[in-house]
């Protein structure tokens, strides 16, 4: 098997606790990476979709019931990452606890629950509660890095996050024109009628309900009896107490900071790319769909590609640096783009960002013990909440205000996470010194 190729999916029999061996690693693997290139197909799905459906309830898309459906989707995302917040830390632990494999399967079934609510959702109300559902039960992701993180070495984690990060961007290639499609098929489903904007939430529900029953049937636990937490501490679960995590361990906060850095700075581009591209260089709505797809091509080049002889060469902290700079260089291209022509040069150059998580995760994961990497994953999952509540609310009204008042300089918002990234590579320069030959020497 070549050093970039992704393991292949294991049998039924490797159900029981993950033996030590490379094959066991090598199945388990395979399965998570499935699982989270599922999960991802399934939210790529909603992202052209949601905003529509919310605006259907109040009618015609008059600039009116625009304008509401604007402020019910901030409340929606701010909605969706407090609840990231909360519970992201208690499934963490519960993972720590009782193990990853029935948390996992608990939360890709509640995602099939909750499509299935938001599918058939009668009032906006219906819909918030399938989206606050949503959030609580999309800790699939950070549970999945933590049984990565169980399953592979250290001097290897970096190379698999930067895999399952591939998987987020598949989600992104081709969720969206999935989406799109279906949203335009009309269905009839034992005797009911469902209109095209509720089609993908039902593919949706699907995709989870296909992979939870394979995650049934198939999925090994990584975490044995002996690894897993004594007893479950409700005080520790909490979100706050969860954060103090990152500062009981050398260096775990400084990591900490890069990452919510890096989490709110990839807040920008979802809350406000549409309105940007269309206003400034007149893209179709048709021909959004090209860029989604060259950003999603691109980001899996760079991580499933790129991440791993990049960390061989220059270690887990050399990627995040490279990816940083890259990112911020990126972010930069995109705000000043006077044309679409320049837009999409930068477009190879952000790529690059995506050698910043896995770095990240790779680094974070070293200074946590084995019963700690759920609460771990947790705590990161909190620190993503908290920027998908500040992001949506911060970018948007930085947008509002440029046009109303710096017309010349529209892309703000995106100058302002293009600095965030300046900051994150300053901080990043104080962590992990000395790591990297190590790694080096490891991977060959």
């Amino acid at each position: 098997m070549s050093e970039e190729t992704p393991p292949p999916v294991g049998a039924p029999e490797d159900r029981k606790p993950l033996a030590a061996g490379q094959a066991g690693r090598t199945a388990a693997f395979g399965f998570i990476y499935a699982t989270a290139v599922m999960n991802a197909l399934s939210f790529g799905i909603m992202i052209p979709i949601l905003p529509s459906l919310i605006r259907s309830f109040f009618g015609a898309a008059t600039p009116e019931a625009t304008a509401q459906a604007a402020v019910w989707q901030s409340i929606f995302g701010v909605t969706w990452g407090a609840m990231q917040f909360v519970i992201g830390p208690v499934l963490g632990m519960v993972s720590d606890r009782f193990g990853r494999r029935p948390v996992m399967l608990i939360s890709i079934l509640g995602l099939a629950i909750d499509f299935l609510i938001m599918a058939f959702a009668p009032t906006l109300t219906w819909l918030l509660i399938g989206r606050i559902l949503n959030g609580a039960t999309a800790s699939s992701f950070a549970t999945a890095n933590a049984y990565v993180a169980d399953i592979t070495p250290p001097d290897r984690r970096a190379r698999n996050f930067g895999w399952m990060a591939s998987a987020f961007s598949i989600g992104f290639l081709l969720g969206p024109a999935t989406g799109g499609f279906l949203s335009g098929q009309d269905l009839h489903l034992f005797g009911l009628h469902v209109s095209g904007l509720r089609v993908p939430f039902i593919a949706a529900a699907g995709l989870c309900a296909v992979n939870w029953i394979y995650g049934l049937l198939v999925l090994p636990e990584s975490l044995p009896p002996e690894r897993r937490l004594v007893a479950f501490n409700w005080k520790r679960a909490n979100p706050v107490a969860s954060l103090e995590l990152l500062a009981s361990h050398a260096e775990l906060l400084p990591l900490a900071s890069v990452n919510f850095l890096f989490q709110l700075s990839q807040q920008v581009l979802p809350n406000i790319f549409v309105l940007y591209t269309t206003m400034r260089y007149h893209w179709p709505i048709q021909f959004l769909g090209v860029t989604f797809f060259i950003t999603g091509a691109l980001g899996i080049l760079v991580q499933s590609f790129v991440v791993g002889p990049v960390v061989s060469r220059v270690g887990e902290r050399g990627s995040v640096l490279l990816g940083a700079a890259c990112g911020a260089v990126g972010f930069l291209i995109y705000a000043l783009a006077p044309t679409g022509y320049v837009y999409f040069v930068g477009m190879p150059i952000f790529a690059l960002i995506g050698l910043m998580q896995p770095g990240l995760q790779g680094l974070m994961t070293r200074r946590v013990s084995s019963g700690e990497q759920g609460r771990l994953q947790g705590a990161n999952q909190s620190t993503g909440g908290i920027a998908a509540i500040v992001g949506p609310t911060v970018f948007p009204l930085t947008f509002a205000f440029a046009l109303h008042h710096v017309p010349a300089v529209p892309g703000l918002p995106i100058l302002i996470a293009s600095s965030l990234l300046v900051v994150a590579f300053v901080a990043a320069l104080n962590v992990a010194r000395g790591e990297a030959a190590p790694l080096r020497a490891a991977a060959e």
